[in-house]
This record gives structure tokens, C-alpha cells and sequence, in this order.
């Protein structure tokens, strides 16, 4: 069960990280710093890692 939650607050992290990502082109965009995306795109990559990791974690081990 907790597997499953951790899956469920991890796409809720690649949610989050796809809205700062967006936030973070709109900045680029007003005249900021390209950092801004370079920074977005790491979160959203971290995110997606943990997504991954937990879902791999979900098939493989029965739910009991």
C-alpha cells in the first residue's frame, strides 16, 4: 500500500515539476535568466526519475 502511495505523491511531483518548468519558459521568455529553464528541466528530470523508480517498484513486488 505505501509503494502505491509513494507512486501517487510522485506523479504529483511530475506535476508540480511540469508547472515550474512551464513558469520557468515564461520567465525566459520576460527577459530572465536561461538558468531558469536549465533549473526547471532538472526538477522535472528528478521528478520523472522518482516517478520511474516507484512504478518499477509497483511491478515488481505483488500487491499484497
Amino acid at each position: 500500500m505505501t509503494n502505491r502511495i509513494s507512486a501517487l505523491i510522485s506523479s504529483f511531483g511530475v506535476l508540480a515539476g511540469l508547472l515550474l518548468l512551464a513558469l520557468a519558459v515564461g520567465e525566459y521568455r520576460a527577459g530572465a535568466s536561461a538558468l531558469w529553464i536549465v533549473a526547471g528541466a532538472v526538477i522535472l528530470l528528478g521528478a520523472v526519475h522518482t516517478l520511474v523508480r516507484d512504478v518499477r517498484r509497483l511491478r515488481t513486488r505483488p500487491a499484497a
